[in-house]
């Protein structure tokens, strides 16, 4: 008889820290401090390290072993993080992170990756083909690659200096102007005076009188600050360009790609792909279109769900689905998840100043990967659970085998097992419903896949365009923005999609907080192609669980190139790409022929 599994459902941080004592933490911030302080003292007059490739070794193993044990803030910062996550109201916890803040060694090491990266060009391979320095190859390649827009020390101090006022106090700026806006939502619970953010979830509202109301004053608050958000825009774009001068970028993007340690012929490659194919994101908006009844729905109730998907899932019920889709597709991953449940790392119903939504986090090589969620039993928490322990076993495969230099997966992949994990169980919960219910599943599935890859692609395009304008005209009106925004936002979503007068401001909120950092998210795109490819090999082929293994393990070992070419597939070809958007496609095919089944279209 197999004995019951206690499912835990909070976090226990005293794996970190027993609990919260103040002189306990700074003790280890000073501890942190001391062995920077150390590393900085035994290497930082130093040069020989940058003349000969097995002294270099014996620097990167005592980095390796900072980064391990210690990093720039030890597991103080982590504990305080996550403790505030679980009551953001708490002020010794506030306090308590300013102080933390403030003890972080980060600037102290500054000097030791910029030495390496400037090692001179022509002694370079002799460092990349040394045998002794073969752990860390990836990570010199990437220095080495980097180097070349790197400025001197003392410049790159002043550009972080002038940064703030630049571009971080023009976003603080835009975002606190927003975030301060309270606007009348007439719902079906009466008139409420709602804030912005409460705002923009009421255009999903089933209710279509709230939705229009929602848009309404969303609409007035946008058309109040769209001058101000004018010259915001302009003033990034400025430092954006005067940025990528200084540095030789070729092109806007390269700064981000070079963070991504994507190459550029991939990240074009998938920006052509999806292009190509936004005739899937136009049927999937048509079809929502006559599901709901209606011609056309409009740009800001886009995400308003179809149908209603009645079936509850408790935790418990959430947690055996999972952890048995997963270990069906290889037995480490269920090991995972009980390691997590019985170590306390997933803490999940929600309570009062907790933070929203659902995270996985991790820190330091050696301390624990941590999941929160907001467990309320619905359907697309079953979903987020697979999605965020998916980000986990990707952590726990790569800390598994690679060291604390290169652990790390890049931005560029790092949804990939997150979207992989979650479209395994996906079929499980199908499974439970009738036709009705599954029409509703599927479709609030195609909203995930369809927002996740074609407005990235299209933000994406719409941040190049921005920036190319910006570089040619010197300056951008609202309505030049406006146009640009819109032209873009059609090319994906259609005919289906009405764009009212109103419309050339909504690029107003949807680059709210992430001027410029739309870029990012290029990688939830990527992560969803990917894994759908490799999801496709997988039901194929049962055995080819391995080479997603073999990605999952890689950490930053290689460029996401690399390592998928080393098992035997090519992210730079649009066949590949092909694939992923085949699955989606697939999907949306059995929507479209279910709703006929239902006499709904």
């Amino acid at each position: 008889m197999h004995q019951q599994i206690q499912i835990r459902t909070q976090w226990d941080l005293s794996h970190l820290f027993k609990d919260i004592d103040e002189n306990n933490i700074l003790t280890h911030l000073k501890e942190v401090s001391e062995n920077v302080n150390a590393f900085v003292e035994k290497w930082k007059n130093r040069s020989d390290y940058l003349e000969n490739p097995h002294i270099l070794r014996v620097a990167l193993d005592d980095y390796e072993k900072l980064m391990r044990y210690y990093g720039t803030a030890g597991k103080a910062n982590y504990f305080v993080l996550l403790s505030r996550a679980l009551d953001r109201s708490n002020p010794t916890l506030k306090a308590l992170e300013n102080k933390v803040i403030n003890e972080d060694q980060r600037d102290a090491l500054v000097f030791f990756q910029l030495s390496i990266s400037k090692i001179p060009k022509d002694k370079r391979n002799e460092f990349l083909q040394s045998e002794t320095l073969k752990p860390y190859k990836h990570y010199l390649e990437k220095l080495f690659t980097q180097a070349d827009y790197i400025l001197s020390e003392k410049e790159e101090q002043i550009i972080n200096l002038f940064k703030k006022s630049s571009y971080f106090d023009w976003v603080d700026m835009m975002e606190a102007l927003l975030d301060q806006e309270e606007r009348y939502v007439v719902t079906t619970d009466g008139k409420r005076k709602l804030p912005l953010s409460q705002i923009v979830i009421l255009l999903s509202d089933n209710d279509k009188a709230t939705r229009e109301s929602a848009a309404k004053a969303l609409n007035k608050i946008q058309q109040k600050y769209v001058d101000i958000a004018e010259r915001v825009v302009n003033a990034i774009l400025q430092y954006a360009k005067i940025n990528d001068e200084l540095r030789g970028f070729d092109r806007p993007d390269r700064g981000r790609l070079l963070a991504g340690d994507i190459e550029t012929d991939v990240i074009d490659t998938l920006l052509e792909s999806v292009r190509r194919k936004y005739y899937i994101s136009r049927r999937y908006y048509e079809l929502k279109a006559r599901l709901l009844g209606v011609e056309k729905i409009t740009f800001a109730e886009c995400n308003v769900e179809y149908g209603s998907k009645e079936t509850k899932y408790t935790y418990e019920q959430s947690f055996t689905l999972v952890k048995n889709v997963l270990q069906n597709l290889d037995e480490e991953f269920g090991d995972i998840l009980e390691m997590y449940n019985q170590n306390g790392q997933i803490d999940v119903y929600p309570k009062k100043d907790k933070n929203y939504g659902a995270f996985c986090v991790h820190n330091l090589l050696n301390d624990p990967t941590y999941i929160l969620l907001n467990h309320n039993n619905r359907l697309n928490d079953v979903l987020t659970f697979a999605h965020e322990l998916g980000h986990g076993i990707h952590n726990e495969l790569s800390k598994k085998t690679q060291n604390a230099l290169i652990f790390e997966t890049p931005t560029s992949t790092s949804e990939v097992a997150s979207t992989f994990m979650e479209d395994f169980v996906f079929p499980a919960i199908l499974k439970e419903a009738n036709n009705e219910e599954r029409l509703a599943i599927i479709m609030s599935k195609l909203n995930d896949e369809i927002s996740t890859i074609f407005p990235r692609v299209a933000y994406y395009t719409l941040e190049q365009d921005l920036h190319n304008a910006f570089r040619k005209e010197g300056y951008l009106s609202s309505q030049r923005i406006g146009e640009l925004f819109v032209k873009n936002m059609r090319d994906y979503m259609g005919d289906a999609v009405l764009f009212d007068k109103y419309s050339q401001n909504w690029w107003l909120y949807w680059l709210k907080g992430y001027y410029f950092y739309v870029y990012k998210y290029y990688s939830y795109a990527i992560g969803r192609l990917i894994s759908k490819a490799l999801q496709r090999r997988v039901k194929n082929n049962p055995k080819e669980i391995n080479k997603v293994k073999a990605f999952l393990s890689a950490g930053s070992s290689k460029s996401p190139k690399a390592i998928f070419n080393d098992i035997g597939i090519d992210i730079s070809d649009k066949r590949f790409w092909d694939e992923g958007l085949t699955e989606v496609e697939d999907l949306l095919n059995e929507a479209e022929n279910l709703a006929r089944k239902l006499r709904k279209i």
